[in-house]
C-alpha cells in the first residue's frame, strides 16, 4: 500500500488542489484497494476542516487533526498512522502530476535496493513558472557533498520505502524549519540518493505562508542539523566535509551579525567554528 499524507496549515485556498492531484493519480486508479491518504491538520483556524469534510465519504481519506505544532509534528503524526509500505508527502501547496506515483512505484520494484526516490519538479512562482537556480540541482548516487549546502530533497516529489524511516528515523521537532534538510542529510549520510529526471510534481511558491519567508537566517538551523550529523560514526572524509560546511556557514552568519552590530550572536558562531576545527 501506499500512503499519502498531505500536511496542511491554514491553507484552504491551495488544499482542494493538492487532494484532487492524489485522488488522480494513475496509479491510485489502477490499484483502487491499494492506497491510502491521510490529511493532517495542524490546527488550521481558516475553512479547512470544512473544506475537508466532503472527501471523509471514501473511506480511504483520512482526516487527523491536531494542536498547531508544526509540521514536523504533523508529519510524523501522519507517518505514525500512515499503514503504507510506501510513504509519499505532498506539501498542501504542491501538487502531483498525475503518473508521479505509478513511475515512482516502477522505479522502486525495478530497484529494490532504492530506499527512495525523487523526481524532478516545475516551479512556479507567483502563478508563472521559473527556471531553478543551478544550486538546485538534483542528483543521484553518494551525494553528501551536494546536500551540505542547502536542501535537495524535495519531500513533495520524493516516495519512501517506510523502512527508511525506522532506520535513520522520523523529522526532528525541534527545528522549526530545515527539518527537510536534516533529513536529507541524514538519508545521505547512509544510502545513495536515486533521482528520476521527469518532471512528475508542481511546487507552487512566492506566498507569504511559506515557512522559508517566515525565518531568517536558515543557515542558523542547518548547523544544529550539521552538528546533529557529527555524533554518527563517521568516516574521516564525512566529518571533514560536514565540517567544512559548518565553518562556512558559520562564517556567513558572522558577518551578517556584525553587519548589524550584534556581537554576542557573532561570538556564538565564532566558537561553533572553531570547535569544528578540522
Amino acid at each position: 500500500m501506499v500512503s499519502a499524507i498531505i500536511v496542511t496549515y491554514n491553507r484552504a485556498s491551495f488544499l482542494p488542489e493538492a487532494v484532487e492531484s492524489v485522488l488522480g493519480q494513475t496509479y491510485f486508479q489502477k490499484n483502487p484497494q491499494d492506497w491510502e491518504l491521510l490529511i493532517v491538520d495542524d490546527g488550521s483556524t481558516d475553512e479547512t476542516p470544512a473544506i475537508i469534510q466532503k472527501y471523509l465519504a471514501d473511506p480511504r481519506i483520512r482526516y487527523l487533526r491536531t494542536e498547531n505544532k508544526g509540521v514536523s509534528a504533523a508529519r510524523n503524526l501522519g507517518l505514525a498512522r500512515a499503514k503504507g509500505n510506501f510513504i509519499g508527502f505532498l506539501d498542501s501547496d504542491d501538487l502531483w502530476l498525475k503518473d508521479k506515483i505509478q513511475v515512482q512505484m516502477s522505479y522502486l520494484r525495478a530497484f529494490p535496493e532504492a530506499m527512495f526516490c525523487l523526481t524532478e519538479e516545475i516551479w512556479i512562482r507567483h502563478g508563472r513558472r521559473v527556471n531553478q537556480a543551478k544550486k538546485h540541482k538534483k542528483y543521484s548516487g553518494w551525494v553528501l557533498d551536494k546536500v551540505l549546502p542547502l536542501c535537495l530533497l524535495s519531500l513533495s516529489s520524493t516516495l519512501f520505502r517506510r523502512q527508511l524511516f525506522a532506520e535513520i528515523g522520523v523529522f526532528d521537532e525541534g527545528l522549526p524549519v530545515c527539518e527537510d534538510y536534516d533529513l536529507g542529510l541524514r538519508i545521505a549520510l547512509r544510502y545513495p540518493y536515486h533521482f528520476i529526471s521527469k518532471p512528475l510534481i508542481i511546487k507552487r511558491g512566492g506566498h507569504n505562508d511559506q515557512l522559508s519567508r517566515k525565518y531568517w537566517g536558515m543557515d542558523r538551523w542547518r548547523i544544529v542539523a550539521l552538528e546533529k550529523a557529527l555524533k554518527n560514526e563517521l568516516t574521516e572524509e564525512q566529518s571533514r566535509l560536514i565540517k567544512a560546511e559548518i565553518q562556512r556557514k558559520c562564517e556567513i552568519l558572522i558577518s551578517g551579525f556584525e553587519k548589524r552590530g550584534k556581537i554576542a550572536e557573532a561570538e556564538h558562531y565564532r566558537q561553533i567554528k572553531e570547535k569544528n576545527q578540522f
